[in-house]
């Protein structure tokens, strides 16, 4: 494996295993609070054209870091979107005490 390779791989294993925090943190708090949908949508669309980049090129350590990354950065968005529209919700659904 040569040095630019190398390079490579590590930096999509660390920009690809950064989301992992906050997944767990959003697991195991279930708090969103401080997520932004927007940066969270453009960024997911990005990791989407990443990974459609790696397959038109079949470049499998692009395509499989991409495919790693648009899972858990979809998943934020995802979480983060249950919870906001369930706390909606519940906001909704509750009458005003006198």
């Amino acid at each position: 494996m040569d040095n630019t390779t190398l390079i490579g791989m590590i930096a999509a294993v660390c920009t690809t295993a950064a989301f992992v925090p906050q997944v767990l943190q959003i697991l195991k708090t279930g708090n969103v609070e401080g997520i932004s949908v927007c940066m969270y949508s453009i960024l997911t669309f990005g990791v989407a054209l990443w990974l459609t980049y790696g397959i038109i090129l079949h470049d499998l350590p692009m395509f499989l870091a991409n495919l790693v990354t648009f899972i858990l950065s979809s998943s934020v968005l995802a979480l983060t979107l249950r919870k906001r529209f369930q706390k909606r919700r519940n906001l909704v659904g509750t009458v005003p005490q006198a």
